[in-house]
């Protein structure tokens, strides 16, 4: 794998995880030294992640990963509405029935789980297939593209919730009811069992203190 591309995706795991804060400063220096390349790929790598919305330029400073705001969180889960009611939409009307009922009996069992691992890997490992089984399903590239850059921020804001389980054990019975109205071929019940998990969903994110403005940390250590 290139220095540029194994930059990139370390520093967007961790911008995606929190273990690099909003507001904290990425400087090309030390994240040579921390990734053991040299400042090319790294400059490479941020570029890209600043095309991503993940960082934003910092005058002087290089760049700083980028703040999530209420509003930004409202803004996302607005796009989220008309993309992942239209997929799961299509995903009703093409999609196979099996493959989702099967996905909503694991769903089922998804709860009795949460509570093995602070991250819960699992559960998001199904959630990720899940959404992966209705692009397939919904069949239509252009609108998998443009979820696959709501999902990379998504990803940042979901993991908001990972130290909640009471709220995570409903988000599985709300994926659950979401794929047997998939599997029962309704594309109308997909798109109401879908708004009702986004609207929780976002209610949630709001109630997180994460999402007050944050004060620009000190530069990354290397």
């Amino acid at each position: 794998m290139r220095a540029g591309e194994r930059a990139y995706r370390e520093l967007r795991a961790d911008i995606v995880s929190w273990r690099l804060r909003p507001g904290q400063v990425l400087g090309e220096v030390d994240l040579s030294e921390r990734l053991g390349i040299s400042r090319t790929p790294v400059r490479e790598a941020l570029s890209r992640l600043t095309a991503d919305g993940l960082t934003e330029p910092h005058a002087g400073r290089g760049v700083v990963v980028s703040a999530i705001s209420a509003d930004d969180v409202r803004a996302l889960y607005e796009l989220r509405d008309t993309l992942d009611c239209r997929a799961a939409e299509l995903a009703a009307q093409r999609g196979e029935p099996q493959t989702f009922r099967a996905l909503a009996e694991e769903l089922s069992h998804a709860a009795e789980a949460l509570s093995d691992d602070p991250d819960h890997p699992a559960y998001y490992e199904l959630v990720d297939r899940m959404d992966a089984e209705i692009d397939r399903a919904a069949g239509n590239p252009y609108l998998r593209q443009a979820l696959a850059g709501v999902r990379l921020h998504l990803a940042r804001v979901r993991r908001l919730s990972t130290s909640n389980p009471r709220r995570l054990a409903v988000a599985a019975a709300e994926h659950e009811a979401i794929a047997r109205a998939i599997a029962d071929q309704d594309p109308a019940l997909a798109v109401a069992t879908t708004r009702v998990h986004l609207k929780n969903a976002l209610g949630n994110a709001l109630r997180t203190p994460e999402l007050a403005p944050l004060v620009p940390a000190s530069p990354v250590a290397s």
